[in-house]
């Protein structure tokens, strides 16, 4: 069994104090199913994070954000997520979902609730417990 930690790149977008968020497919097997998480995935081999969390973020929803900054590095007993951060540009609708269940721009409000409604889903989604970490320690730290 390996035991080596899986190294993620992932992006906190925002939009006039609203954080775009991914509700991940619902399929048995993967980290969060389910859950409302922020974009992002693997960080390839030779890869290094800045460039994983551009291509992961273009795959996922079309979008080539311009610039961005680091924000931290989380890890647990499995991941190790290099987290950036970014403004939000274009508008929801010229997003092109190429990965998951849905996406959905909230508030700090619903963000600190833990849970969102997904139209897709046709229901309330919880966020994943890491994820709402993350968030929850940027929006402290940037207040609006």
């Amino acid at each position: 069994m390996n035991n080596e930690q899986v190294h993620v790149a992932i992006a906190i977008l925002y939009q006039k104090n609203n954080f775009l968020m991914q509700l991940r497919d619902n399929i048995p097997g993967i980290l969060y199913p389910g859950y409302w998480a922020l974009f992002g995935g693997h960080i390839e081999p030779g890869e290094t994070p800045d460039i994983a969390v551009k291509r992961e973020i273009l795959e996922e929803i079309g979008y080539d954000f311009p610039s961005f900054v680091e924000f931290g590095c989380y890890r647990d007993e499995r991941v190790v997520r290099h987290v950036f951060h970014a403004p939000l540009l274009v508008e929801l609708n010229q997003l092109v979902l190429n990965e998951g269940w849905d996406m959905g721009l909230f508030t700090p409000e619903n963000i600190r609730q833990g849970n969102c409604y997904s139209q897709n889903a046709g229901e309330i989604r919880p966020l994943g417990a890491m994820h709402q970490k993350i968030m929850l320690d940027f929006i402290e730290k940037n207040p609006t």
